[in-house]
């Protein structure tokens, strides 16, 4: 059975900065208001019959936004920053453009980019390890998000074929 919860009309949101290095629009830091839509497959069963509740995916998934709300979004990962600092502030480079920003402003993440396809991915993992670890039958976990409406990345993670 799949259960769908739909971002926007859940309150599944954030708005953040970020930059995608060396893209010529994206380069320069700019926002988004994103929000977050969840597919999940799995076996009913519990009490209730549920795949899972509701209101713990979306607990879950708030949390996840909540990190991320009006922060700038900084890929730890990517070959094209340059870190000098990640003390009191963030101080980097990207292709000679010198970046200082204090620290609690910014999310660091462990990804190669910011872009709307690895925050899915961060958010699949994300949702992926806190349904295992309360242990739910969860067979699929399937995230959208989207930089507004009208686009978004997909990712999906099978525990059958891990990703895809």
């Amino acid at each position: 059975m799949k259960i769908i919860i739909n971002g926007i009309h859940a309150n599944l949101r954030f708005s953040a900065a970020h930059m995608i290095p060396e893209h010529e629009s994206c380069g320069c830091i700019h926002g988004h208001s994103y929000h977050v839509d969840v597919q999940l497959e799995g076996q009913r069963s519990g009490k209730f019959g549920f795949v899972v509740d509701f209101k713990e995916v979306k607990s879950i998934v708030r949390t996840i936004c909540k990190k991320l709300d009006h922060k700038v979004l900084i890929p730890l990962e990517s070959p094209l920053i340059e870190f000098k600092s990640v003390k009191n502030s963030v101080e980097f480079s990207i292709d000679g453009k010198e970046y200082k920003l204090p620290l609690q402003d910014c999310v660091l993440l462990p990804l190669p980019s910011t872009s709307a396809e690895d925050l899915s991915i961060y958010f699949v993992d994300k949702l992926w390890e806190k349904l295992q670890e309360k242990g739910a039958d969860v067979s699929v976990v399937q995230i959208c998000v989207n930089e507004g409406i009208g686009q978004g990345a997909f990712y999906s993670r099978n525990r059958n074929c891990e990703n895809y």
